[in-house]
């Protein structure tokens, strides 16, 4: 919502036209998916649960420092790997087309106290639809933060720089929290709804299985190694959490990514769409390990187009997609790590405090920005 829109030297014409193109980018891929794609997956699998598997058993002598660092690095890497570039694109259905029962969207569940059901809707069917809009994305500030200098700002808003650090440090936890919904569902009646409740539990059961596997079991399993494995475990989670919230926050939340109000997607056609995605998402330059570590969401503006395409063929979809943005003089946001954290961060502690000039709102929007 910023005041000068970006898109306004589009034409509807040219904006179905772009739909078009982007209709036949995704076309191409899904027509070659194929024999090379799923040996991709099926070898990070792979290889995910052997670094996780030697790493464990590294921590079996954590009590020696050497074996710490070695086992917690390694299972750092592992959870990354088992959270970003498997568990993510895989529950958004981009390996479905394998009709392999092991790697499927129904059936996987990952290391991660959001049950995937609740995540698949949470992310898949809210977050991805309605993407940046106040109030309907949860994902947008996570239910937490001012995103926006036309959202009315409140004192509460000056502690969003802490809120933000906390729910990086404890994200998968924070994720859960808002897949319930918990700032709407905190109330005594709807808390009593039966929906809400199943789901609150099955987010208990998660958690606790999540507990004694990372905090029981396996550091019981290391007998004299007990605190240090304990140790290890959660420094391996912390590291997860922390590097999972920076790419996210990277691909949603720099300067320069525009966000919307409700009533801007009303009607919205398949063009405007992937118009709204394009503005509304940033990417992560960097090598194939950066991006391999990400996910492939430093690809962020090509997933969010293309969120069930396969995540190893984003690199080659976003020369396509970059063509389409020069051609459309639209700005391709990107840019490395630093800079894309430094600038969602400035960003977090901008929106922090009251605007200077405050802009003059229409009463039905300024109603609509409080309600968001």
């Amino acid at each position: 919502m910023t005041a000068i829109d970006p898109t306004a030297h589009l034409t509807a014409e040219q904006i179905e036209e772009l739909g078009r193109e982007l209709d036949a980018v995704r076309d191409e891929v899904i027509a070659s998916r194929g024999e090379k794609d799923a040996t991709y997956i099926r070898k990070v699998i792979s290889a995910q649960r052997k670094l996780e598997l030697v790493s464990r058993g590294v921590l079996l002598f954590s009590i020696f420092p050497p074996a710490w660092l070695i086992g917690t690095a390694g299972l750092s890497v592992a959870k990354i790997m088992d959270n970003m570039e498997i568990g993510h694109n895989v529950l958004h259905g981009q390996w479905d087309w394998m009709r392999d029962p092991k790697i499927h969207s129904t059936t996987w569940e990952w290391d991660h106290v959001s049950p995937s059901d609740q995540w698949k809707h949470s992310h898949n069917e809210l977050h991805h639809t309605y993407t940046n809009v106040i109030g309907k994305d949860n994902d947008l500030g996570y239910g937490i933060m001012r995103v926006d200098e036309d959202q009315r700002w409140h004192p509460f808003h000056l502690g969003q720089p802490l809120w933000n650090f906390i729910n990086a440090c404890f994200f998968e936890y924070g994720i859960a929290a808002y897949d319930l919904e918990l700032g709407k569902n905190l109330h005594k009646r709807r808390r009593k709804n039966p929906e809400f409740r199943a789901r609150a539990k099955a987010v208990g059961r998660k958690i606790r299985k999540q507990v004694l596997k990372d905090y029981v079991i396996h550091p019981l399993l290391s007998g004299p190694s007990f605190l240090p494995t304990l140790a290890a475990t959660f420094t391996a989670n912390l590291v997860r959490n922390i590097w999972s919230h920076s790419v996210i926050m990277c691909g949603h939340f720099p300067e320069g990514v525009q966000v919307f109000e409700r009533r801007s997607i009303k009607g919205e056609t398949r063009g405007q769409w992937y118009l709204r995605q394009m503005m509304g998402s940033a990417n992560i330059s960097g090598s194939r390990a950066m991006h391999f570590m990400t996910g492939n969401l430093s690809h962020q503006i090509e997933h969010h187009l293309f969120p069930d395409l396969p995540s190893n063929r984003y690199a080659e979809v976003a020369v396509k997609v970059r063509a389409l943005f020069e051609k459309y003089e639209l700005e391709y946001v990107t840019g490395p790590l630093p800079k894309q954290v430094f600038s969602a961060w400035r960003k977090v502690f901008r929106l922090s405090l009251p605007n200077k000039k405050p802009k003059v709102k229409t009463p039905d929007r300024e109603q609509e920005l409080v309600a968001a």
